[in-house]
């Protein structure tokens, strides 16, 4: 396998597509809203990705998360809340806010497996801090770390009661970034000790099967390298000091807070110690010249992902989608 995830141009495979997947064997896939039209659609489109590579557990990602950031929307796909229903919540009754999130997550799971999606990069345990950019914002689970932590595992063990595996973001910390990545390269000056905070909640869930680092360059630990393309921050920070042994990729490759190509982009955070590079743009041109700097998962690499695939694969014996939603709107209600 690859180590590249790739997102799709459209509503499904063209036949460059087709024979460029099938020569390269992927880890994976992103999908996106120009991916999703409707219900036939996309599980056509799941199954036709499955169907090319004879890999049951193929990951096959999605942003939904609820709020601004949902891939699947309404009128085909239920809307879902954003991280902050949960922070106002929790400051009322921790408790409920706990079960509120994970029931949300079970709801989230179910639809996204009924459309053959396996994999939902959330929860975002970005600990929100004042006067950073607002692309965290609503996102978020609170500026408590300990808070986002404990709403951060209810979400984990929502989604994956439903066979959907969560990924960790952003490590080690997006909340004091005053720029988007996206758009540019967030500085953040904050010593090691008051990052601490930010590395609090991906201490606390640092066994979660899949992690995504952010780009953002940390004064504190490399001056020189954003965070995604640090063997420092990589190898002592998220593996060393957080503890996190899963399956890390990269945010998206084709960010603006990172310079040159996506390929050489890509051979960066792998040559850094990311197990997979994420491509998102569908754009093929981009996608060969990943492929041209991007060769097959380390063995401990594909170890590690085929542990957090394995958590696909269970008998679900929880609360339907509809039990699941009428539980959780009951507990947001008493904000």
């Amino acid at each position: 396998m690859q180590a590249a995830i790739y997102g799709l141009a459209g509503l499904e495979l063209t036949d460059d597509e087709r024979a460029f997947f099938d020569d390269v064997d992927p880890a994976g896939y992103i999908l996106f809203k120009r991916n999703c039209a409707d219900r036939q659609q996309l599980r056509r489109l799941t199954d036709t990705l499955r169907g090319l590579h004879g890999r049951a557990d193929l990951p096959i990602l999605i942003d939904q998360e609820g709020g601004r950031v949902a891939r699947m929307r309404p009128p085909e796909w239920p809307p879902f809340p954003a991280g902050e229903a949960f922070d106002r919540l929790y400051r009322l009754a921790p408790m409920s806010a706990i079960e509120a999130a994970r029931m949300n997550a079970r709801a989230l799971g179910l639809m996204l497996q009924g459309a053959g999606v396996n994999v939902n990069c959330l929860p975002m345990l970005d600990v929100r801090q004042p006067g950073a950019t607002d692309i965290v914002g609503d996102r978020a689970y609170g500026g408590e770390p300990m808070q986002v932590a404990a709403l951060g595992r209810a979400v984990l063990d929502g989604m994956a009661s439903a066979g959907v595996i969560g990924v960790v973001k952003h490590m080690p910390g997006h909340g004091r970034a005053l720029v988007d990545s996206h758009k540019e390269l967030p500085v953040v000056n904050a010593s090691a000790e008051e990052l601490e905070i930010d590395l609090e909640p991906f201490e606390r869930l640092r066994e979660a099967p899949m992690g995504m680092v952010a780009h953002i360059l940390f004064q504190a630990w490399d001056g020189a390298r954003p965070s995604s393309q640090s063997p420092v921050v990589i190898d002592e920070i998220i593996r060393g000091r957080i503890g996190f042994h899963g399956f890390l990729m990269t945010d998206d490759i084709g960010m603006e807070a990172l310079s040159g190509s996506p390929g050489e982009r890509s051979a960066a955070a792998l040559a850094a110690g990311c197990d997979c590079t994420l491509h998102c743009t569908g754009k093929f041109d981009e996608m060969l010249d990943v492929a041209r700097h991007v060769g097959a998962l380390t063995p401990d690499a594909e170890s590690r992902l085929g542990r957090a695939m394995a958590g696909t694969m269970i008998e679900d014996d929880g609360p339907a989608f509809t039990e699941a939603a009428a539980k959780r709107d009951e507990l947001l209600a008493l904000v």
